[in-house]
């Protein structure tokens, strides 16, 4: 379970909301009011929020050392607690991360290009490539690189902005640019136990099905600049969250970031007693000596907990170095609490004025973002003791799914409702928001477990509920989503365990959603785009079956003919190398780029060779760009290749062939087309290739210089 604490600081945010909880059974009715442990509760002034958050590190001192007494207790191989292979965690939070000249009105723009891939229109992802369709803006490397792309034969650096910390993801919008770096937290400590104790992940998961979306653990600085002279960009704002980047959003000139603040590490807070030494001759003494331990280390950690400046911990936001919001202003608390975290939205404008911001008490969850609504699907497992939601009574797993308001201009940021619905989701194309309903595409258990299956639950908003109106449960038992995709009316799940069953369900009556069709085919699908309105273009992977079970394959590419609702067709299908072979675009849908006007598909892609019965490839024979003729009429037909070597002689290192299906990675990370010219781009380089000839190289522009 995690808790839900809301707070809210800035113009245009709710005020009390009514909670009520009470101990009635599972609400599974469609249509009533999902009121209860989700509701929120105000908390008055800077005492009430330090009190509140202080009761939770009693909570969860606790609880760490009840579940060490239970253990001790039922042991039988003694009550040595050093040792044990089910040692209690101690709480750690988180989840199971120039010299060119500038521009002038005349300078040519290409007449059409490709942009930043989108899961909604007009709601733009954060990423570490821009262009404008003359410029390439790109955060890597430790800096923020312009480059003059268009046209082909003038590319050149125009400007490089270094970057204080880890440059990670940007924004442009006309004649300003916002750059998002990681930079160390101010005073951060390593405390002596897994209480309050966070370090993220190195990596950002994209993908969710093996991860939690829970940033990295460092403090987050958000640098905007003034870029209308592209060779000279002047900073003009700074601002400084004390949590680390989870995802962020622009409508407009709007920008919504969202940052997670880790518990702060208490000092001296231990995660063990000191060892006393460990007699096994006389195990109910050792017990005894144990549990008298264990109780001392608790008195020991309450009185630390007692004395803890939790003031210094909650999320901070300073601009140019100065306060940006008041001090405890519009704290909430659930019925049900537990944890430590703040998840925060932080909404600003490019035109400058104040921000806004919110923030939750709860471990991270994932982000799906509307033009007018911010939702987080927070997962939570069920544990042998505390309470539970009433809606979620025969449930083992549940995700609470909160609301906020954001639009195109800060100041409509707040939050709105807050629902639970059984599972989790796999990632953002898990969520849609339509004609005021969330559509919510969830999994309860995993494969091979026995009891796995999937649910699509649509929820309505009612006062400060998201409330049930309608659902499927009980889908591809025995498989978990590994894609999902919405549109309009419809939806597209695929699910996975030796087969790819892809099903299409039809969502236009929210109260009665159904499943139309469905179709089984070998491999499944990671990401799935709408191609046109009557298919569905698919990148994932093949499989081998062998039974019982199937192994993942080479790279498969797939068109598929949906405009029978009830009789999806696979039309066309592409597989690229072995087991082993991989693509960024696999995991990230940024990485994806198909370019409607051109029928163009460009992929990044490592192709390995070799291996069977389930070993990898032990050759990789091809790392760059990929580049399809794709069409619903032709299917895929390979226009070039763009390589980029791994090493210095020219060569590519077949030792990342060996990569889990879900830790899919490639030289290249992104692509761009610009009329008839393709941008490859790496951490390395930029290569420039026309599509007519994409064999040849017709610039290189170096980013790690």
């Amino acid at each position: 379970m995690k808790s839900l604490i809301l707070t809210t600081v800035g113009a245009g945010l709710l005020g009390t909301l009514a909670m009520a909880c009470n101990g009635s059974a599972n609400r599974e009715a469609v249509g009533t009011s999902q009121q209860a442990l989700e509701a929120l509760v105000p908390l008055q002034g800077c005492g009430e929020v330090e009190t509140y958050v202080r009761e939770r590190y009693v909570a969860e001192v606790n609880r760490v050392v009840d579940q060490a007494i239970a253990q001790i207790q039922k042991s039988e191989r003694g009550a040595c607690y050093q040792g044990y292979d089910d040692a209690p965690t101690a709480g750690a939070a988180g989840g199971s991360s120039g010299s060119a000249p500038s521009s002038s009105p005349s300078s040519p723009k290409a007449s059409e290009s490709s942009g930043t891939n989108n899961q909604v229109a007009g709601v733009d992802e954060a990423d570490f490539v821009k262009n404008d369709g003359q410029y390439l803006y790109i955060v890597a490397n430790g800096a923020l690189r312009i480059l003059k792309a268009f046209p082909a034969n003038e590319a050149a650096s125009v400007s490089k902005v270094a970057i204080e910390g880890t440059p990670k993801k940007l924004f442009v919008e006309g004649d300003r640019a916002l750059v998002y770096t990681s930079i160390p937290k101010t005073g951060a400590t390593t405390p002596s136990s897994g209480y309050g104790d966070y370090s993220g992940r190195s990596s950002e998961c994209t993908y969710g099905y093996d991860c939690i979306p829970s940033g990295d653990g460092t403090a987050t600085r958000i640098i905007e600049l003034d870029i209308s002279n592209r060779a000279a960009p002047v900073k003009i704002r700074e601002l400084d969250l004390s949590g680390s980047l989870l995802a962020a959003r622009r409508i407009g000139t709007a920008i919504h970031t969202v940052v997670i603040d880790a518990p702060a590490a208490i000092p001296g807070l231990l995660g063990y007693p000191e060892d006393s030494g460990c007699d096994t001759s006389d195990l109910a003494l050792q017990r005894q000596k144990s549990i008298a331990g264990w109780e001392a280390l608790r008195a020991k950690n309450l009185a630390l907990v007692a004395q803890a400046d939790i003031r210094a911990s909650l999320p901070a936001i300073t601009e140019n170095g100065t306060p940006a919001v008041g001090a405890c202003g519009g704290f909430y608390r659930p019925g049900l609490a537990e944890g430590r975290s703040f998840t925060s939205l932080v909404s600003v404008d490019l035109s400058g004025g104040p921000l806004t911001s919110a923030s939750v008490v709860s471990d991270p969850g994932v982000i799906y973002a509307s033009e007018t609504g911010l939702y987080m699907s927070v997962p939570h497992t069920r544990s042998d003791e505390g309470m539970w939601y009433p809606s979620m009574t025969d449930e083992k797993q549940a995700s609470t799914v909160h609301k906020f308001r954001i639009g195109a201009t800060p100041a409509l940021t707040g939050y709105e409702a807050s629902g639970t619905v059984k599972g989790r989701v796999l990632n953002q194309f898990s969520l849609d928001e339509s004609e005021g309903h969330l559509r919510i595409a969830t999994t309860s258990g995993h494969t091979p477990e026995p009891a796995v299956h999937s649910t699509m639950s649509i929820l309505a908003r009612s006062g400060g509920s998201l409330v049930l109106s309608g659902k499927v449960d009980n889908i591809a038992p025995g498989e978990d989503i590994r894609s999902v995709r919405f549109d309009g009316s419809r939806a597209y799940v695929v699910t996975f365990k030796k087969t790819d069953p892809l099903y299409v369900f039809d969502l236009g009556n929210a109260s009665a959603p159904s499943i139309s069709g469905e179709l089984k085919i070998p491999g499944f699908s990671t990401y799935m785009h709408m191609m046109d309105a009557q298919h569905l273009l698919t990148i994932g992977y093949d499989a081998d079956d062998k039974g019982d079970f199937a192994w993942f394959a080479g790279v498969m590419l797939q068109i598929f003919d949906v405009s029978d609702m009830k009789n999806p067709v696979l039309a066309h299908k592409e597989v690229i190398g072995t087991r082993g072979s991989s693509s960024e675009a696999l995991t990230n849908h940024l990485a994806f780029t198909y370019f409607a006007p051109k029928n163009l598909l460009a992929l990044p892609m490592t192709i390995c060779e070799g291996g069977a019965e389930g070993s990898f490839g032990t050759t990789m024979t091809f790392a760059g760009l990929m580049v399809y003729d794709a069409s619903a009429a032709g299917g895929f037909t390979l226009k070039g290749k763009v390589a980029h070597p791994q090493t210095t002689s020219g060569g590519y290192d077949s030792g990342a062939c060996s990569q889990w299906w879900t830790q899919a990675s490639s030289e290249v990370k992104r692509s761009v087309i610009m009329d008839d010219f393709v941008y490859s781009i790496s951490d390395k380089r930029v290569k420039i290739n026309g599509l007519a000839n994409l064999a040849i190289d017709l610039a290189v522009l170096p980013l790690d210089d």
